[in-house]
């Protein structure tokens, strides 16, 4: 069998990266401070471990007077950082490279207290504030700040720069028409900034270290932004600049088009880097980027011709070890990215630790033990331990039985629904990537496994045993005064049948449930109307960038929303709200209400010395499940990040 493109050498300018995989620049709220810290170093380490060819490190500022978010590095701080990074990562022959940047108006003055920097006085569409516009003093301390933090990257044993003109960035702000309304050079000329700063990083680099860029091709503002016909031009007169070129789009018109969730399709830059490819003809090597998930989605653009590299970034994030594993003949092993931004989209007030939703080591390398089992056969099972008895085939009981079965326990799970899976099989094929290769993993290293089949005292005691046996309604909070009321979960697994008519699906949370059960329910052809107490439906998606492109789609979808409102009864025929400020309450006709509230633990018995996880200890997210199901497995092998 010949070996995939994918994870061939490929030749950059003055440097061989062993892989044609790129890990690309992102947040990740992993520092101290403004520096990098050791936490990034294990975080990058480990995907150089895993076969990354190119690892791109968070982007830094390179001027103070840049604090786009709390914990974003400046590039003066970063060196001896960058230092430990390069050494971790050297043994595996991983490039490793800087991120460089200013976030010009789309940053914030909230830490520094200064006036953003802009190419023109046009307010920031997002946090609507008025920048400053730069004058000859801040262009020149912007010229040597890149040329600075580039030297001091150099000095600290990094393989090159990458020079940010990508969504967030000034240098993109130049380029485009939306935001740079200058009269001097640099708005008859745009792109004359972007080749000063590469000049700059040039001579402080030399020429035997890498020069990347990261572009915006397509801000999706035809009207006056960047479009692809002006990125294949800037592509053309900058190539000969570069050793490579990273394909991205959106603007701060369009802050979803870059780290977009599920519902966009992968792989979603394909076409426009495969024209920048063709602009370029060959003179620089071409990075794809826009949710590669897939290691057969990547090999296929590297077949087609639409890139010399793939930036597989949230991929990697999802399964660290994903190179080496298609290297090995694996490929079928790699965890999936589902795509869901839950962990690793972090740029937010909490200031929360990048992690990932299917893999809660990622973040935390340096506090979590590794896992074993990755790039292995089937372990031997321990002879002299006894059998790790899981009750619940959900994703906590599943990622439980993994893990002790890759570190040599006998386990035997049992789950009382004929599949495995748990609530989460019902909620549609989004997470059904996950769960088959959960269960295609505990196959795989040996756990017993018995469907249909329930664990009573009796059968726990005297045993190691993991107790994930999921969750149960919680409490509602309306009355049911000749109505139906039902649970989302039953509803969407499939085991409560809606009567005919109209839905009210009551959202008291926020979450992606009720959006998207409202969503799934109006294309089944429902009248459909979702109540929520809060100012906008699914609130909390804005944590994962999909807030407004969910409202879009229930607007599209004809889901009428109640907001600022709470459900008190569930009447014969109607629903009764209330308005969360003024008190007044009107009915709404329905057939049905669809209760998506928050849920409580099941109460099936517990044996002593039983370890819980998942949905038992508390309801919550897919990504708590996961951590600890890892977790209990951890602490019954007695190792650390386990907890009991």
């Amino acid at each position: 069998m010949s070996t995939p493109r994918l994870t061939e050498p490929v030749v950059l300018g003055p440097r061989t990266a062993p892989s044609r995989v790129m890990f690309g620049p992102h947040e990740t709220n992993l520092a101290h401070g403004r520096a990098l810290s050791p936490r990034h170093v294990a975080y990058y380490a480990r995907r150089a471990a895993g076969g990354a060819g190119l690892i791109v490190t968070e982007t830094a500022s390179v001027h103070p007077g840049d604090w786009p978010y709390e914990r974003a590095p400046l590039a003066a701080e970063c060196g001896p950082g960058w230092a430990a990074t390069a050494a971790a990562c050297a043994p595996h022959g991983t490039l490793v490279v800087a991120s460089l940047g200013h976030a010009g108006s789309q940053g914030s003055s909230a830490y520094h207290q200064s006036a953003l920097w802009a190419p023109s006085r046009v307010a920031d569409v997002v946090s609507r504030e008025m920048p400053m516009e730069m004058e000859e003093p801040e262009l020149a301390a912007l010229r040597a700040g890149f040329g600075q933090a580039a030297e001091l990257a150099a000095d600290s044993g990094l393989d090159g720069v990458e020079v940010e003109a990508g969504q967030h960035s000034l240098l993109r702000q130049f380029l485009s028409g939306l935001t740079n309304q200058r009269q001097d050079a640099y708005g008859s000329d745009r792109l004359l900034l972007v080749r000063e700063v590469l000049a700059a990083v040039r001579t402080a680099v030399g020429e035997d270290r890498l020069l990347g860029l990261r572009l915006s091709c397509d801000e999706l503002a035809p009207w006056a932004g960047i479009t692809p016909q002006h990125a294949e031009d800037f592509a053309r007169e900058l190539a000969p600049l570069l050793d490579y070129l990273v394909v991205v789009r959106g603007s701060a018109m369009s802050s979803s088009a870059t780290r977009p969730d599920f519902h966009t399709p992968p792989g979603f830059n394909t076409d426009l880097c495969a024209a920048v490819r063709a602009a370029v003809a060959g003179t620089v090597a071409v990075v794809l980027q826009g949710s590669v998930t897939g290691p057969g989605h990547a090999q296929q653009a590297l077949d087609d011709g639409v890139a010399d590299l793939v930036e597989m970034t949230r991929a990697q994030i999802a399964d660290a070890e994903l190179v080496a594993l298609v290297r090995a003949g694996h490929g079928e092993r790699v965890r999936p990215c589902v795509l869901c931004n839950q962990k690793c989209r972090v740029r937010d007030n909490r200031n929360p630790l990048l992690s990932c939703a299917v893999d809660p080591r990622s973040g935390h390398e340096s506090e979590d033990a590794p896992d074993v089992s990755r790039l292995t056969t089937a372990p031997t099972a321990d002879a002299g331990g006894d059998t790790v008895l899981v009750v619940g085939g959900g994703p906590a009981g599943l990622e439980a039985a993994r893990v002790l079965a890759g570190h040599g326990r006998r386990v035997e799970l049992v789950e009382g629904q004929e599949q495995l899976g748990g609530m989460l099989r019902g909620v549609g094929e989004r997470w059904a990537p996950l769960l088959d290769w959960l269960e295609s993993e505990v196959r795989r290293l040996g756990v017993t496994v018995r469907t249909a089949t329930t664990a009573g005292l009796r059968e726990m005691t005297g045993r190691s045993v993991v107790l994930a046996t999921g969750s149960r309604p919680g409490p509602r909070r309306c009355d049911i005064e000749g109505g139906t009321v039902l649970e989302a979960a039953e509803v969407l697994a499939g085991r409560a049948v809606l009567p005919e008519g109209a839905v009210v699906v009551d959202d008291p949370v926020g979450d992606a449930t009720g959006v998207a059960l409202a969503e799934r329910l109006a294309a089944q052809g429902r009248e459909v109307t979702l109540v929520t107490p809060d100012q906008v439906a699914g609130t909390q998606l804005a944590l994962t960038g999909d807030l407004a492109d969910a409202h879009v789609r229930l607007q599209r979808a004809g889901v009428h929303l109640l907001r600022r409102s709470v459900l008190r009864a569930a009447l014969a025929h109607a629903a009764l709200v209330e308005d969360v400020l003024s008190g007044e309450q009107h009915k709404v006709a329905c057939a049905v209400v669809v209760h998506c509230g928050h849920r409580l633990p099941d109460t099936a018995p517990v044996v002593d010395g039983a370890v819980l996880a998942g949905d038992r200890v508390a309801p919550r997210t897919v990504h708590e499940a996961l951590l600890e199901g890892r977790r209990a497995a951890l602490a019954l092998c007695g190792m650390q990040g386990g907890t009991v």
